[in-house]
């Protein structure tokens, strides 16, 4: 199986109960459509972005957020003046939900149940809509955001420039997109950032609490341990682990991303809601517990992390682990477990980081990380 960024597999909607009738700009769904239903909606007083400074910002692609397939065709094959015609005339049709969707519905959620407990905090998810778009597509971004009544009052449209000088201006905890090299680009910069991919049939997540899955390796720790194992085998990487275990991993691209849910944890946490917390996060590793676990478990615990799940796999499959997480997001640095887990209908997103990407996993190895 082979996994384009955003794929979408044939004759499936990834949200049929979030929005029926939005579409990819196929169907008569506009968004006068549900004019009543929005002006209901906007009755009520919206809250305001938190400064930059004091959130945690999520930097989200339109390709990511909203599934633009067609439109893309458009551009590759009319070029561009053809593609900023043919969104200005469809712009009262609303774009259907992407992989990134669910994820920030989740976040939204959190927020509510953050400013219920901390009314004046500002230690809040900030979702910033970043695109190379030409702002003349502005507007059906707009109409699409209102129509799903989501929170995204942060826009960053750079008519085909990189958007990677404005993440860091944003102060950015995380960028999700469609285009690997930005991703690269942005984890150069020290940015956490990941490619995101959708699933042919997605599994349903939940709708009152986030659930944030991470492989290890490359991805929350160095890659230290995975250059082992490519290098000198299986072995010496259970030898390597057991001689360094009281030695801690060093940081790897998320480690950061998994602090500040920590941190938002953590407010829950000191109001009572540890049993009912919004946030949950996983560590999905393939690392066996006995032979390599244990310096995985004292890295996190000597960064003051809590992880609420641990699961050590010793090589086994992820996806069915994922299917029964149901994450909104889950990370990996490897895509042979990023198409385990779309395959199994879970969301996953590529972290292009370390070793791996020189000499990708066989399907025939059991790695160690």
């Amino acid at each position: 199986m082979s996994l384009d960024p955003v794929q979408v597999m044939k004759g499936q909607d990834p949200m049929p109960n979030t929005c029926p009738s939005a579409s990819n700009g196929d169907s008569q769904a506009s968004w006068d459509d549900s004019k009543d239903i929005h002006e209901n909606e906007g009755s009520t007083k919206k809250p305001k972005s938190p400064k930059p400074e004091n959130a945690v910002t999520i930097a989200v692609s339109s390709r990511v957020l909203f599934r633009t397939e067609k439109e893309q065709k458009v551009f590759e094959q009319k070029g561009i003046e053809e593609y900023l015609r043919y969104q200005v005339e469809h712009e009262n049709e609303p774009f259907a939900p992407g992989p990134a969707f669910p994820f920030v519905k989740a976040l939204e959620t959190v927020n509510n149940r953050l400013r219920e407990l901390y009314p004046d905090s500002e230690e809040l998810f900030d979702i910033v809509l970043v695109t190379y778009n030409h702002a003349h597509v502005g507007i059906r971004l707009i109409n699409t955001i209102n129509y799903h009544n989501l929170f995204i009052e942060r826009f960053c449209m750079t008519g085909g420039s990189s958007p990677i000088g404005y993440l860091k201006a944003w102060h950015t905890n995380l960028y999700l997109s469609a285009d690997a090299e930005k991703v690269q680009e942005a984890l150069a910069e020290g940015i956490a950032a990941a490619t995101m991919f959708m699933p042919e049939k997605q599994i349903e997540v939940s709708e009152t609490q986030l659930r944030v899955a991470f492989d290890g390796d490359a991805v929350l720790f160095s890659d230290e341990s995975e250059r082992i194992f490519k290098a000198h085998g299986l072995d010496k990487f259970f030898e390597h682990e057991r001689e360094n275990e009281n030695r801690l991993l060093d940081h790897g691209p998320l480690k950061g991303f998994l602090e500040v849910l920590g941190k938002l944890q953590k407010k829950f946490y000191a109001k009572g809601h540890r049993m009912d917390c919004p946030i949950r996060t996983y560590l999905v590793t393939a690392r066996s517990a006995a032979s390599s676990g244990i310096r995985a478990l004292k890295t996190l615990r000597a960064w003051g992390l809590e992880m609420d799940e641990a699961l050590f796999l010793a090589g086994a499959p992820k996806g069915p682990m994922l299917e029964k997480i149901r994450p909104h997001i889950y990370f990996d640095d490897q895509m042979f477990h990023v198409e385990g887990a779309v395959e199994m209908g879970a969301i996953a997103a590529h972290v292009p980081y370390g070793i791996a990407q020189k000499y990708p996993h066989k399907k025939s190895t059991n790695a160690g990380k």
